[in-house]
């Protein structure tokens, strides 16, 4: 991810997280087709609609995306708060060659969506 995120700077980068129970097993780019790659991210559909099928197929299950903030902090922006959906996925966020997650929910601490949580590489 953090590779990915420097070689789209200035644009964000983004993808999907495959796993179970919140862990993470697999990471997936995507293309960015956001209209304004520079300040958002949209995952391309075709990548996101062939992700859940190959994903089912191996039982595993989209748990949630990652994206980049190539001029920002990893932490999430108000604009991401506002296309959150409180449904628990995970949300990376990769800025200044860090990683931090958070889950989306009601009334979280951070931006009033998410909420962080730790993540262990094992």
């Amino acid at each position: 991810m953090i590779a990915a995120a420097a070689e789209a700077a200035p644009e964000e980068a983004c993808g999907l997280l495959l796993g179970q129970h919140g862990r993470i097993s697999a990471m997936v780019p995507a293309r960015n087709v956001a209209t304004d790659r520079s300040r958002s991210f949209e995952i391309d559909p075709a990548v996101l609609l062939k992700t859940h099928r190959e994903a089912r197929a191996q039982g595993l299950s989209v748990v949630g995306h990652w994206h980049s903030h190539p001029n920002g902090a990893a932490q999430p922006s108000r604009r991401d708060a506002a296309r959150a959906v409180e449904n628990g996925q995970l949300w990376l966020i990769v800025a200044s060659g860090q990683v931090s997650g958070f889950q989306a929910a009601a009334a979280g601490p951070v931006q009033g969506r998410f909420m962080p949580i730790a993540l262990e590489i094992g």
